[in-house]
């Protein structure tokens, strides 16, 4: 499968600069070594926090 990376980056919520930016893949991967959730599952107020922590989706989700 081919990653459409420049489609994926028009879609990405991500406002942190980083290399992975429209490459899903290596993101999910990173934040899943980290314990985390990547910007994409996140709204714009929490995602603005760079927190990206499961307490943190949770607390935006209101768990």
């Amino acid at each position: 499968m081919d990653c459409v990376v420049e489609k994926n980056k028009a879609r990405c919520a991500c406002t942190y600069p980083c290399e992975r930016k429209g490459k899903c893949c290596l993101c999910v991967s990173h934040h899943r070594e980290s314990g985390e959730l990547p910007a994409c599952y996140f709204n714009a107020e929490y995602e603005r926090t760079y927190d990206r922590s499961i307490e943190n989706f949770l607390r935006m989700r209101g768990k």
